[in-house]
């Protein structure tokens, strides 16, 4: 079954190609990918898939579906395709979508045999708003078995943890007025913007380690000689748990209720982008797909461990709803960072391909291991409610 996996998968070499190569020469915004989103589902759809739409979640959303006639693991692959503004894939989603779709094919290759179901999701917008998030909360990933993906770096580095992350806006409304005529006729919305900073700085002082808390001002006012009526800032708030974030978060708005308050403002909070919960890699899961990078020829010590998670993904909120992982696999000989014109020529490269097709292959490869081994899927299965 491993050989016919990865001659599956070198079989569609030049199909693979010419997808990645479209996907990231045609750069598109989140929630604006239509043509990434035609190029993997006719992928998908020349391999026997069924194409789906999703009800309820943005148009370039999808799902591709191939159900074996016998019953089986529940086997589903992520595929993120999203660019970002002005740098195009500079964090290779054109390689992460089409690298999910290849592992997807190279599986069904033998799912007749081992039975059960694939499903290759197509999650938008993973730079903003991503999809997952509201996919997580319909229940579409609730019945699987694992949820497999992996993201494109410079090295091979474990699935590990990402924070909890919650994006809160505060609009601070004021009175407006000369500043210099009639200073005492007006309410400075941007005092209360600085006073909101100033107790958020203070706050720092009596978080744990994990914690993140930063913003920016996105309106100030019009001119210096007018009160401003209105100002608005930004935050960011992280902590390691969705458990200790919440109450954090609240904190957080106390703080600007607080500063409304105190300057006579008032205040009006919403949450500007989706939350992400925090990351809960599946140890038995990464442990198979470690096995397997080693088996397809990567050696024990190329592949690091992660250290605690700094950033937030919205593969978070998958990993709260089945067993899942996001390892990080090498596209690159040269140290890249992501979001830089550097990754992106790299996640362009023939190095970044050959890099996609490595881990496409341990991606199927790891589910054909769950699917046929039942103490591994035991495994993956005990440890996910375990952790619950």
């Amino acid at each position: 079954m491993r050989e016919t996996i990865t001659n599956t998968i070198e079989s569609a070499r030049s199909r693979l190609y010419e997808t990645s190569q479209h996907i990231g020469h045609h750069p598109e915004l989140g929630n604006e990918e239509y043509e990434a989103r035609q190029a993997l589902t006719a992928l998908l759809e020349a391999y026997g898939f069924t194409i789906e739409d999703l009800p309820g979640q943005p148009e370039t959303a999808f799902k591709a579906v191939y159900t074996a006639e016998k019953p089986g693991a529940h086997i589903g692959f992520l595929a993120e395709y999203d660019a970002l503004p002005g740098l195009g894939h500079a964090c290779g989603h054109n390689l992460i979508g089409t690298q999910s779709a290849a592992a997807a094919i190279g599986y069904k290759s033998i799912v007749e045999q081992t039975g059960g179901t694939i499903t290759v999701f197509g999650t938008p917008a993973e730079e903003t708003n991503g999809a997952k998030v509201t996919m997580a909360e319909d229940g579409l990933f609730d019945h699987l078995d694992a949820a497999l993906m992996a993201h494109p770096s410079s090295d091979y580095v474990k699935s590990g943890t990402s924070l909890a992350m919650d994006a809160v806006e505060f609009s601070f409304h004021g009175r407006s007025s000369h500043a210099a005529a009639a200073p005492e006729a007006g309410i400075n919305a941007l005092d209360a913007v600085l006073q909101l900073f100033h107790s958020v700085n203070a706050l720092r002082q009596h978080v744990t380690p994990d914690v993140r808390m930063h913003g920016i001002i996105t309106h100030g006012g019009t001119a210096a000689n007018v009160v401003p009526e209105f100002a608005q800032a930004q935050f960011y708030v992280r902590a390691a748990k969705r458990s200790s974030l919440n109450p954090l978060a609240e904190k957080v708005k106390e703080c600007a209720r607080a500063a409304a308050q105190a300057t006579g403002a008032t205040v009006e909070i919403r949450n500007y982008e989706y939350s992400y919960d925090d990351m809960k890699t599946n140890e038995a899961l990464s442990n198979v797909f470690t096995k397997q990078l080693h088996t397809l020829g990567v050696r024990r010590e190329d592949i690091f461990e992660e250290e605690d998670g700094s950033g937030s993904l919205d593969m978070g909120n998958v990993s709260q709803r089945c067993p899942a992982l996001h390892p990080y696999t090498k596209i690159s000989s040269k140290p890249i960072i992501p979001h830089t014109d550097a990754f992106r020529e790299a996640a362009l490269s023939d190095e970044g391909f050959e890099g996609m097709m490595l881990t496409a292959k341990a991606l199927a490869l790891t589910a054909m291991d769950v699917a046929v081994n039942e103490d591994v899927r035991r495994a993956v299965h005990r440890e996910f409610h375990a952790s619950r």
